[in-house]
């Protein structure tokens, strides 16, 4: 048996497991091998191959070259800018962008050119204005990759390479060495923008020296995450230049659409100042996928077992009872006491707000676990699942059991899943279900998240790269570039988001150029459903452009103001924050935020400007989540959670274990917990309303139109249920009393004349639920043809909006002034519906189930919703855009 026959054969689902939708075997590729580039200093070269590293590949040599060149040319330039004793420019600076898969050698490609500067400045430093000393600052999305590449830095071992990690969790007297003495620093956005740039005068000998600044994963750096990082890039180049330096950028990135203009657009460059690397000449080992869709659940309970396969988690086995495949006893499962899919501030990709959710009665919470169902015509199932609807199997239970039969064969494994508590659920299943089939690996699982203490943060990276955790459940905080070679399988729990996300976690196995496993299986969700039936559009398109957008003015102000605190704006600086910046200048200047002197814009308060940016985008501020009994700290949350999962009354889980909210102090910035070991989880539930308040463009589909604007939403956490793990009964429900929150952001809009409806056969007591199940599947395919997650939009429907007095679909972004993704959706319309009622059609449900129409985040509780109607609605609506086929802005089938 070979390794690829093997890794199939873990997973323990017999030869042709009626899960599997389509495989497909990403082939081998070999590598192309370059020269090291003359320039580079022996020092450097011989410590790579000390590392056995004999030469780069072409792409890295490349890179490096592009990265070098630059540097050299804008060398002379300050030096000339120097002598003349005039300010340094750096709008003719040329940047780098490598837009490489992962394990391509993106990390040596920028640290070649950098440790040569370094290098040679330690050899030859000069004196004063001439002083050739060169510094590097290194920029990521995450403590963790910083950490990793730290590591392999020191490993290089070269003598004049002074290295420091300078984040949240430096300690205060390392501070001031760093500044005062590292030649590289490697840093977040955070910290940039809280840290370095405020107290810029202080960092003058590091800021003066700069030659390189390295942004790693910068495919990352998108919605408003990526708009609040451009500005921070913007704000740094500025204050370079005030300190003579005009460094190099080299962006590293995933494959994406068009790199150079998004690096471009990260920058504040123009677009040919930037070269764009995309060809990957790296090698490695040929990747079996798996599109996985579990079976309706009644299906795993009858079917499954007689096929072999390990049942579902509504086959409830009882003491005693056997696995039919090994005569082993069985291990009882339970359903997932988490949403997997619930949206996480927390993590690096998807930093957002509270989720939004529709106008209505008490919404269920994302954390809703599936229900068993019945089984109708074939296998849809018309059983007692929410409104009747069928339900497959939960995705995180499904790659538990995977991650549980690959550990057990001792194959290296690590699984992607979308939340904190989808993480933590998954790894202390596959921890239960190894106690019973392998209890010598069960203490070699492990859950990897944000919100760790620093210190177990380190320790859980250290034991997932030596091998000692066989198998780890991780939030995309382990998909960036963390090295973690040698591991054979990658389960991906959900669509993570985009296509550069899947190929970044697919891409973590194989990484030793051995054949590898990944399986996507397929979450309950329409985006998912659509792709394991459509697999040409994971494996054969390209893949999305990074949607992100630097003019939204809740960003782009506060911003301004942080800059005018570095140093007063000048007028000739604007450009550089783009063309909404006068006009943000203005309001900033009536509202008494800035004072316009002859020479610019000065901020006149004492108080930090830049804590008026929360640039991960959630709304507000951390939280320290504090053991009563104790007050130690255990955690930390966004705000933007705190409603929803901290409310009083709430279970929180942390690393396995159950905490009990006792109270949430936002004023304090505190939420206090005791252990606890209930039998039941919580569920917030919301309101929520849109209000129009600008139109800022409209397009006519015929009868149809269709809007993007300004609208105010208003979502409200009311109270929360507790239900039992085993059975998801509602033991009862608990009113709270929260305030309301507000968020004035962008949306796109149809309106829809009732005949336009009656016309292609949805009667009028059907309006409701047609527009309601359109709204939620148009939701959940907008990632689609946008770097979003269904979590970063909202949406709200109804037969008669009192803004538009015509039946209204609302999707919306959820984040203050907008992300883009609405913007994106409105600009691609056509393509974003079509896929739509692709994905309704070819569920093969009756009346609608999770798979298409139904929400894990409706605040009407799914209630009504029409299948159907949503099919002869979107038919409807796709006939009246036949004239407006070549004005959605598109090129290809999904756009731009």
């Amino acid at each position: 048996m070979d390794h690829r026959e093997h890794l199939l054969a873990s997973l323990n689902r017999g030869p042709n497991p009626p899960e599997v939708v389509h495989t497909r075997v990403l082939p081998e590729r070999d590598a192309v091998a370059a020269p090291w580039p003359e320039w580079a200093h022996p020092e450097v070269v011989d410590a790579f191959r000390a590392l056995g590293v004999p030469e780069p590949y072409r792409h890295q040599a490349q890179a490096a070259d592009a990265a070098h060149r630059a540097q050299a040319a804008a060398w002379e330039e300050v030096q000339a800018a120097r002598a003349a004793g005039r300010s340094v420019r750096t709008s003719s600076t040329r940047h780098v962008i490598l837009a490489t898969g992962t394990a391509s050698g993106k990390s040596m490609a920028y640290q070649l050119p950098a440790l040569d500067a370094i290098v040679r400045g330690a050899l030859d430093p000069g004196v004063g204005l001439h002083s050739r000393e060169a510094t590097v600052l290194y920029l990521s999305p995450t403590k963790a990759l910083a950490a990793d590449q730290l590591s392999s830095l020191r490993a290089l071992g070269i003598p004049s390479l002074r290295a420091e990690t300078y984040d949240g969790d430096t300690e205060l007297g390392q501070r001031a060495w760093i500044r005062d003495h590292a030649n590289l620093v490697l840093c977040n956005p955070d910290m940039l923008h809280a840290g370095v740039l405020p107290n810029h005068p202080r960092w003058a000998r590091f800021l003066r020296r700069l030659r390189y600044v390295i942004v790693d994963e910068s495919h990352g750096y998108r919605g408003v995450f990526g708009a609040h990082v451009s500005m921070i890039m913007r704000r740094l180049r500025r204050v370079c230049a005030l300190h003579g330096a005009a460094p190099v950028f080299v962006g590293a990135s995933a494959t994406s659409a068009d790199p150079g203009a998004s690096f471009a657009r990260l920058l504040g460059a123009e677009r040919d100042r930037v070269s764009a690397f995309e060809t990957d000449d790296s090698p490695h080992g040929a990747v079996t996928v798996l599109l996985w869709e579990p079976l309706l659940e009644d299906h795993v309970r009858w079917d499954g077992l007689a096929a072999g396969g390990r049942g579902g988690p509504s086959d409830r086995a009882t003491p005693g009872s056997a696995d039919p495949r090994t005569g082993d006893p069985a291990v009882p499962r339970t359903h997932d006491p988490a949403d997997p899919w619930a949206h996480d501030p927390a993590e690096p990709r998807h930093a957002g707000p509270v989720e939004p959710r529709r106008a209505g009665p008490p919404a269920p919470d994302p954390a809703a676990p599936p229900v068993p169902t019945g089984v109708g015509p074939n296998g849809a199932g018309n059983g007692p699942g929410e409104n009747g609807a069928p339900r497959r199997r939960s995705a995180l239970s499904e790659a538990a059991e995977m991650l549980t039969d690959l550990v057990a064969e001792r194959v290296r494994t690590i699984a992607f899943i979308k939340s904190r508590r989808g993480a933590e659920t998954m790894a202390a299943q596959a921890q239960s279900y190894l106690h019973d089939v392998a209890p010598e690996v069960a203490d070699r699982v492990c859950a990897y998240r944000s919100g760790y203490l620093p210190e177990e943060r380190r320790e859980l990276e250290r034991q997932v790269r030596s091998g000692e955790m066989l198998g780890v459940a991780s939030t995309p905080a382990l998909e960036l570039g963390i090295d973690v070679a040698g591991l054979d399988a990658v389960l991906v729990a959900g669509w993570p988001g985009t296509r550069a996300s899947f190929y970044q976690q697919i891409g973590r196995a194989g990484r030793a150029g051995q054949d590898s496993l990944a399986v996507f299986v397929a979450s309950d969700d329409p985006l998912d459903t659509y792709l394991v039936h459509h697999p040409g559009d994971v494996f054969d398109r390209s893949v999305e452009a990074t949607v992100f957008d630097p003019q939204n003015p809740y960003v782009l102000a506060p911003h301004l103001c942080s800059a005018a605190a570095e140093r007063p704006l000048r007028p000739e600086e604007l450009g550089l924050f783009g063309p909404a910046a006068p006009g943000v200048l203005e309001g900033l200047e009536r509202d008494g935020y800035l004072r316009r002197r002859p020479t610019g814009w000065f901020w006149t308060h004492p108080e930090s400007a830049a804590e008026l940016v929360d640039i991960r985008g959630g709304g507000g501020h951390r939280l320290q989540i504090i053991d009563g009994e104790t007050g130690g700290i255990i955690g930390t949350m966004e705000s933007g959670q705190a409603h929803s999962q901290a409310h009083p009354g709430a279970i929180y889980v942390h690393q396995g274990a159950n905490w009990h909210v006792e109270e949430l102090d936002e004023e304090g910035r505190a939420v206090v917990v005791t252990a606890a070991e209930p039998a039941y989880y919580t569920q917030a539930r919301d309101i929520t309303e849109v209000t129009m308040l600008e139109v800022e463009d409209t397009r006519d589909w015929g009868p149809v139109t269709l809007h993007r604007g300004l609208v105010r939403v208003r979502t409200q956490v009311v109270s929360f249920q507790r239900k039992e793990v085993a059975s998801n009964r509602v033991i009862d429900e608990e009113p709270l009393e929260l305030p309301a929150q507000e968020l004035v952001t962008r949306a796109a809009w149809w309106t829809i004349p009732p005949t336009v409806m009656t016309r292609h056969g949805v009667v009028e007591p059907d309006f409701p639920g047609a527009l309601h199940a359109a709204e939620h599947a148009a939701i959940g395919l907008l990632p689609l043809v946008a770097t979003c997650d269904r979590w970063d939009i909202g949406g709200l429907s109804t037969a008669l909006h009192v803004d538009t007095e015509l039946p209204t679909i609302f999707v919306y972004d959820g984040y203050p002034g907008g992300a883009g993704f609405a913007e994106r959706g409105f600009d691609v319309a056509r393509a974003w519906l079509e896929a739509t009622l692709a994905a309704i059609r070819a569920c093969e449900c009756e009346a609608g189930c999770p798979s298409c129409v139904q929400s894990p985040k409706c605040g009407n509780k799914n209630n009504p919703l029409s299948k159907d109607g949503a099919i002869r609605l979107l038919t409807g609506l796709l006939e009246t855009a036949d004239a407006d086929r070549e004005g959605d802005g598109r090129s290809g089938r999904f756009g731009k």
